[in-house]
């Protein structure tokens, strides 16, 4: 997929293109995605915007790095304390809210990184670790503690799973 398709399935998830630039949410996803674009192209184009990212990174107290793989239509409801591992893999039309932690688990028989679904609706205050997969259609409600599979077409409270098919209605 090209730049522009990713950025356009951006724009649409966050409601159009009038006045985007001034939302540091959408700010900080652009630049990141000038990252993900030039860091395979052009080494010192990619340098340039990494730069940028960085200063962007530590004004809005999140650590999303660069090469961390995301589908188009990523939202960033709201600014601050999110902190995604390098290895984690998020699908298409995810929502995050803040102070969200998706990281690595480095013992045991989850050791690894998630593998986050499509349509998956991330709450404040959430946690997910280890080689685990959020599947499709999945809301993670607020300050939940993830561990586990979740399978498609769930809601995740604390560590309870609720089978619901209209999981992430009106949240994506």
């Amino acid at each position: 997929m090209k730049f522009s398709e990713y950025i356009a399935a951006d724009k649409i998830k966050w409601g159009g293109s009038k006045g985007l630039f001034f939302l540091p949410q959408y700010k900080f996803v652009f630049l990141k995605r000038k990252c993900e674009y030039w860091r395979l192209k052009n080494k010192l184009i990619f340098i340039f915007w990494r730069l940028i990212y960085q200063r962007y990174k530590i004004k809005y107290l999140m650590d999303i790095p660069a090469k961390t793989i995301i589908g188009q239509g990523f939202k960033i409801e709201h600014i601050g304390g999110i902190v995604i591992n390098p290895k984690v893999i998020l699908g298409e039309n995810v929502t995050i809210l803040n102070n969200v932690l998706i990281g690595m688990e480095k013992r045991g028989k989850r050791a690894g990184n998630p593998t986050i679904g499509n349509r998956v609706y991330i709450a404040s205050g959430v946690v997910i670790v280890g080689k685990i997969k959020i599947g499709d259609n999945v809301l993670i409600a607020a300050n939940s503690f993830v561990n586990f599979d979740v399978p498609d077409n769930s809601i995740v409270i604390g560590k309870t799973i609720v089978a619901n098919k209209n999981a992430t209605k009106n949240y994506i």
